[in-house]
C-alpha cells in the first residue's frame, strides 16, 4: 500500500521566478501533494505584500490540481510536521546554495528525523536566475520577460506605477 506523500516547497516568492515556476512543475509530477509555502517574516519587508505573492503563485500554478499555496511562519519543520509533510524541496542553483542549504538541511533532520530534505536544480536556463536579481533588473529599467512568468511582469508593472 502506498503512502501519499506531501512535499513543502517553501520560500519567500519575491517575486516568483520561472526558476520557481520549474521546480514546482517537476515536483507535482513526483509527488502526490506539493504545498508551495510562503514565508511570512514580520522583520522583513518585501517588495510585493504576501496576498500579492500568494495571487501570484495561484494564478502560475493553477494548472496542477496538487499544488497548494500556503503561507506560514515560524520554524518550517514545525509547519511540516502540522502538514504531515514527508519532504521538505529546496531548489539549489550553485555551490554557494548548497553549502547554506546543506547546513539548514542538516539541522532540520536533527529536529525532525523522519522529514527529508530533497534539492532540485532549475532547468539550465534558470541557474543563475533569484528574486533579488529580478527585482534589481526591473527596479534599474531592465526587461524581465523570459524569466518570470507575463502574470509576475504584469504585477511588476503595477507595482511600479503604483509606487512611482
Amino acid at each position: 500500500m502506498a503512502k501519499e506523500v506531501t512535499a513543502i516547497y517553501p520560500g519567500s516568492f519575491d517575486p516568483v521566478t520561472n526558476g520557481h515556476v520549474d521546480i514546482i512543475g517537476r515536483s507535482q509530477g513526483i509527488f502526490d501533494r506539493v504545498i508551495v509555502a510562503v514565508l511570512v517574516n514580520i522583520e522583513k519587508t518585501p517588495f510585493f505584500t504576501t496576498d500579492e505573492r500568494l495571487e501570484m503563485l495561484r494564478e502560475v500554478t493553477g494548472k496542477w490540481d496538487n499544488v497548494q499555496i500556503e503561507t506560514f511562519q515560524g520554524l518550517l519543520v514545525n509547519y511540516a510536521v502540522a502538514q504531515k509533510a514527508k519532504v521538505i524541496l529546496r531548489g539549489i542553483r550553485a555551490v554557494t546554495d548548497y553549502e547554506y542549504e546543506f547546513q539548514m538541511a542538516l539541522m532540520n533532520r536533527r529536529m525532525q528525523p523522519g522529514i527529508e530534505t530533497v534539492f532540485m536544480v532549475p532547468a539550465e536556463e534558470y541557474t543563475y536566475l533569484s528574486s533579488r536579481l529580478v527585482k534589481e533588473i526591473f527596479l534599474l529599467g531592465g526587461s524581465v520577460e523570459g524569466i518570470v512568468p507575463s502574470v509576475v511582469e504584469d504585477f511588476l508593472n503595477k507595482k511600479k506605477k503604483k509606487t512611482g
